[in-house]
Formats: structure tokens, sequence, C-alpha cells
């Protein structure tokens, strides 16, 4: 039996061409709409990675602000330290009143004091070697704790100009002696030793002849004198007077 189609060929292709246009459309429909997601999510992460680069500059600078603080407490640290070290070094190591003390109390007998001066001076320097610079280490130590570092004014020597009448070349060389055997002195030298002549030019008889001395000494760095050193040297004037009698 025949099989005869009624519906006309156009139709049946107009149907079809619908059909395929609708497949496009819902493809197209899809691909839009999975490319707009896409978008929405691309630009959902990019707002939450500016957000998170926002809270990141954020942090970094509270913690550069923290350093710059930290920093700057560093420094105020070390102003202070080297204050309190340049206080502390200015501060009198010995006392005036002792170091005269253990200078008139050491005078031989018969023997006077003119004038005493004390001058601070930069340690003179060997020209071959030149100065000394800190090492590595001194450096970092330096760094790391500024009251090991070593200031100018540690560094200066303080020199005692001595002047004064002696009965003889003697009394001289008992008085460098003592001096040198003093805890508070070093480096004792004699700087010049002549004649004296004291008393009247009308009447020669009633001149006395004396020695006119004038010695340097230094005074010792970081000295630390105890009680027991402190009353010796206060009694330094009876014991070495008894001393140059015996010697004599």
């Amino acid at each position: 039996m025949l099989n005869i189609n009624f519906v006309p060929d156009d139709y049946i292709q107009s149907n079809e061409s619908k059909r395929t246009n609708m497949i496009y459309l819902v493809l197209f429909s899809i691909c839009m709409a999975a490319l707009f997601g896409t978008f929405l999510t691309i630009k959902v992460r990019q707002r939450n990675l500016d957000e998170r680069e926002k809270s990141m500059d954020k942090q970094l600078a509270q913690k550069k602000e923290q350093i710059t603080q930290v920093e700057k407490l560093q420094q105020k640290r070390n102003e202070m330290w080297n204050t309190a070290l340049t206080t502390v070094e200015l501060i009198e190591p010995v006392a005036k009143s002792l170091i005269l003390a253990a200078l008139t109390n050491n005078l031989p007998e018969g023997t006077s004091m003119l004038k005493i001066g004390v001058i601070q001076k930069e340690p003179s320097v060997d020209p071959r070697k030149g100065k000394t610079a800190p090492n590595s280490y001194q450096a970092k130590q330096a760094a790391v704790n500024p009251s090991s570092a070593v200031s100018a004014e540690r560094l200066l020597e303080n020199i005692i100009d001595i002047e004064g009448l002696a009965p003889s070349d003697l009394e001289v060389a008992f008085y460098i002696e003592r001096l040198s055997n003093c805890p508070l002195f070093t480096n004792v030298a004699l700087v010049e030793s002549r004649e004296f002549v004291a008393g009247n030019a009308k009447q020669p008889s009633a001149s006395k002849v004396f020695r006119h001395f004038k010695l340097t000494a230094m005074l010792q760095k970081d000295v630390q004198l105890t009680d027991e050193d402190i009353s010796r040297l206060a009694m330094a004037g009876s014991l070495t007077s008894q001393s140059s009698d015996v010697s004599r």
C-alpha cells in the first residue's frame, strides 16, 4: 500500500528551519548565560582581590608605622645612652679635694707647693701607627649595646702640672717617688729644677737657696679607690715624713 504524504514540502522545510533556529537560539542563550556567569565570577573575584590588596596595604602601612616608631624609640634610646655616658664621664672620677690632699700630703719636709694646674688633652698617638680605629667586633658591640661604645671624653688624659720649692734635689726626688707610688697618679716626670734664691738682696747672709721644680703627672684612668685607700692618702703626709726622717 502506498504511503501518500499530503503535507507540502515547503511546510516541512519551514518547520525544520524553525526548529534549527530555535536550537541555535537556545545554544546561543546558554553560551551567553555561561559567559555572563563567568564575567560575574571574574568580577566578584577581582573585587575580593582588590579588597584583600587594600587590606594588605593597610596592614603594611600599619607595620611600617610601627617600624618607624620602633626606630625612633631606638634612636631616642641611643641618644639617652650617649647622654648618660657623657654625664657619667663628665663627673669627676676623683674629687679635686682628694687630688689636692694627695699632692700636699706627699710633700717632703721643707717642700712647699706654689702652683697646681690640671689640663685635659687627647692621648698622644704614635705617628708611625696613627689612630687606631675600632675593629669589627667593637663596632658590632657598639651598635648592639651603645653603653659599650668609648666616647671622646673617656679617652681624654688629665695632665697635672706641679710647681713648688724644695730645699734640695733630694726632696724633689723623694716627692717624685712618693707620687709614683700613689694610686692616683702615673707617669710622674721632672720637667725643670733650677736654683732659686729667697731673701733680701741687701743682706746676702740672710738669703736661702731653694730648688724651684716643675713636675708633670697623669691622673689614673678609671681609678677605683676604697675607703682604705682614701684614709691612706689622708695619712700619707705623716707616714712619709716619718719615713724621710728615718732615711736621712
